[in-house]
Parts: structure tokens; C-alpha cells; sequence
């Protein structure tokens, strides 16, 4: 079986770290080129870079403090943020990204996926949605949760991977930020449709969470958080010890 990742998150804003409650209430956290080096050194699997208000505020991601993290860390980068074009694939990876995440650009030009794929390859490209309950369905939403598409999440996850998005993230925001567990429900769904790796992400609030996410949504090939991270609720080596001692294989 293969190992489960755990991937911290640090969603950036203005060179700085935030987070916040289903996508409000952003607040301070820390430095990410110091977080980023933390995170390497602790055991993660993997690090997540989000410019969380680049497509919000039509700009290009930041750049200078993204090559700051990738030089410090040594560990899997995957990047997002105001990725619109084939371009702006090439300077995050030239900054030293791995992967490279894109949302709204795809939802603007879902071709971008599969132009990024055929250069790249779909390793390097991750789908990832920000997906929120409206009227009995799974929406996915834009511009960092504020703008809902009114497009159905399950079937933008099929057309992604059917482009060549070789990896989705998906973010329940109805979950995100609340520390009540991950949105099980959603995750099942999409792993069920999705023939691609699937990160959960939002809603983890314990190291117990990460275990209900990983026994009761087998399919989901990693598990994302931000805040229990940040604020030391969860150590990572303590959580991939407890992954272990319950039978959920992970890299140690």
C-alpha cells in the first residue's frame, strides 16, 4: 500500500503567512521561508506555497519570497496563486516549484490544463478546487472561495483529470478552518470519480481527524492542513506516529 503524505499548508498574503476561518478572518501567522524550513525539517511529505489573493487581485504571484522558500526547503514545493497562463507555469517552476497548482486560471481557460500537461506533464500539474455545498450539490468556487461558479465540483474534477491535471486538491470550504474534521462526504465522492491522486484539505483540527480521513476515505492519497500546524496543536512526527500505530502506512 502506499504511504499516506501529510502536507502543511502556508497560505500567503502580502509575503506573509495567514490563516483564517472558511476563507475569512484572515489573520498574521509567520515568516513562510522560516515556516517553510520548519516544515522540511520536521518530517512533512510535501509543502504547499498559496499567493491567496493574486487572482483576487488580478496580479502575478509573488515571486521573490516563493524562491526564498524553495531554497530553504528540501522537500516536494507545490505552488498556486494567480497562475493564468503557460507563463506564469514557467516562472514558478524556474523558482523552484515541483508542481504547479492552478484554480481560477483553469476555470477561465480550462485548456490551460491541458497545455501544461503536454509541456510539463501531468505530474507537474494539480488541479485544485475550492468546493462549497449550494442547494444540495458541490459548487466550485473562484477567486479564492468569493466567487461561486455555479458549476458542479464532481464534474470539474472528471473534465480536469480528463485534460491531464495529474493531482487534485480538494478544499471543502464549508470545512475549512472549522477544526471539525475533514468533509469526508466530499472527499468520498470525488476519489470515486477521480483517477488521480486526491489531497483533502480543510477541516483538520486533531491527529485523529487524519485518521478518520485515512480509514474511512481509503482513496485519498494525502491529507493537507494549515493552522493545527502553525500554532503547534499537531506535531507532525507525532501524527505520522499515530497514522502508524493505527495501521495507516507513512514515510517516517
Amino acid at each position: 500500500m502506499l504511504t499516506k503524505r501529510i502536507i502543511p499548508c502556508l497560505d500567503v498574503r502580502n509575503g506573509r503567512v495567514v490563516k483564517g476561518v472558511q476563507f475569512q478572518n484572515v489573520g498574521d501567522v509567520a515568516d513562510p521561508v522560516k515556516l517553510g524550513k520548519y516544515y522540511s525539517d520536521a518530517g512533512a511529505d510535501e509543502l504547499v506555497f498559496y499567493d491567496i489573493t493574486a487572482s483576487a487581485e488580478g496580479r502575478q504571484l509573488f515571486t521573490e519570497v516563493l524562491r526564498r522558500v524553495a531554497e530553504t526547503i528540501f522537500i516536494p514545493l507545490s505552488v498556486g496563486g494567480g497562475i493564468h497562463s503557460i507563463e506564469d507555469f514557467d516562472r514558478v517552476l524556474k523558482c523552484g516549484a515541483d508542481k504547479v497548482s492552478v484554480n481560477t486560471g483553469a476555470l477561465r481557460n480550462p485548456e490551460l490544463i491541458s497545455e501544461a500537461a503536454r509541456k510539463y506533464g501531468s505530474q507537474c500539474v494539480v488541479l485544485s478546487v475550492d468546493a462549497k455545498r449550494v442547494d444540495g450539490s458541490f459548487h466550485v468556487f473562484a477567486k479564492g472561495g468569493r466567487e461561486d461558479t455555479g458549476r458542479d465540483a464532481l464534474q470539474w474534477i472528471r473534465d480536469g483529470v480528463r485534460r491531464g491535471a495529474g493531482e487534485i486538491v480538494l478544499n471543502s470550504i464549508d470545512t475549512d478552518g472549522v477544526k471539525d474534521g475533514f468533509d469526508l462526504e466530499m472527499l468520498s465522492a470525488a476519489c470515486s470519480i477521480a483517477e488521480v491522486p486526491v489531497v483533502a484539505s480543510g477541516g483538520a483540527g486533531s491527529a485523529e481527524d487524519f485518521v478518520d480521513l485515512f480509514r474511512k476515505v481509503p482513496g485519498v492519497d494525502a491529507g493537507l492542513a494549515a493552522s493545527i500546524f502553525h500554532f503547534g496543536e499537531v506535531r507532525i512526527q507525532d501524527l505520522k506516529k499515530k497514522l502508524a500505530e493505527n495501521g495507516i502506512p507513512v514515510r517516517r
